[in-house]
């Protein structure tokens, strides 16, 4: 196909060889399958803000610095300048997050190179050498369903201890990849995840994340749906007793106290929010 003009800088400065073809279009990006060499790789172009759909992006965006002061100063007025620079740190954001948590070991794409507001990385691929299904397109048995929905615990985990969380995690945005004949989760979109200690809305996206899992796994194995993953993780984390070798068991006591009215009215305008985002997401699919 004929490379779009963000593509053809790729082209003529001999990051890549040729697109193939358009993978998909999401809310923040267009994602395209290109030839690098021998190998097939897929190359991701951002959206400019004037054409990007992200609900709550000042959760997302919350303590995100930029070393440059004349940045940071333009960008707080909101110049022209200043959306620029805004633009840059978005697109950077998941740049950042993936060459992170790829060197800590989390199931998401290899990334190769981030040019003029492209992200170059690896095709994530099933078993025959196309791209890797979304887990909102895939069926699962009862058992499938438990070790998937394990394992992406684990990849939570091993985010939180490399001080990150997803903030947008959904069976959306998890492809199920086959590497050596074994199928596995790998997690993508990264452009909102946040600073698991910086952010102060680290908590409540770290439990949705957990919960959209369990919500989705749940359809499948529904005793997966009486568990509370969510707050465990999270509560060993702040005490700083959460690694990689921690053993969840999916319970959770509360404990008693006053009721925050304003959290609570909160999380149901979020859920609120959340579930009319799902329901569009499933209407495009379709």
């Amino acid at each position: 196909m004929k490379a779009p003009p963000r593509l053809q800088t790729l082209i003529d400065e001999g990051l890549i060889d040729r697109v193939v073809r358009q993978l998909m279009s999401g809310k923040e990006a267009t994602v395209y399958v290109v030839r690098c060499g021998d190998e097939t790789r897929c190359a991701k172009v951002y959206k400019d803000a004037t054409e990007r759909s992200f609900r709550q992006a000042v959760d997302y965006t919350e303590n995100r610095r930029v070393k440059n002061t004349r940045q940071a100063r333009a960008m707080a007025k909101g110049t022209r300048f200043g959306r620029q620079a805004t633009e840059a740190a978005w697109q950077s954001a998941e740049v950042d997050a993936l060459y992170r948590l790829a060197a800590a070991g989390v199931r998401v794409p290899r990334p190769y190179n981030f040019f003029d507001g492209v992200l170059l990385m690896e095709l994530v691929t099933d078993a025959h050498g196309d791209a890797a299904p979304r887990l909102n397109d895939v069926t699962f048995t009862p058992e499938d369903a438990r070790r998937h929905h394990a394992t992406l615990l684990k990849e939570v985990v091993r985010m939180l201890c490399a001080g990150v969380v997803h903030g947008d995690l959904s069976e959306f945005n998890i492809l199920l990849a086959t590497h050596d004949g074994v199928a596995g989760p790998v997690i993508i979109d990264l452009p909102q995840a946040v600073d698991a200690a910086g952010n102060n809305h680290a908590a409540r996206m770290l439990l949705r994340d957990v919960d959209n899992l369990r919500s989705f796994f749940g359809r499948f194995a529904p005793d997966l749906l009486d568990t509370a993953y969510g707050l465990e993780i999270w509560d060993l984390y702040q005490r700083g007793m959460l690694d990689l070798d921690t053993v969840l068991t999916g319970h959770f006591e509360r404990k008693s106290g006053p009721v925050d009215v304003g959290h609570v009215m909160r999380e149901i305008d979020d859920a609120r929010a959340e579930d009319a985002a799902r329901r569009l997401r499933l209407q495009v699919a379709r």
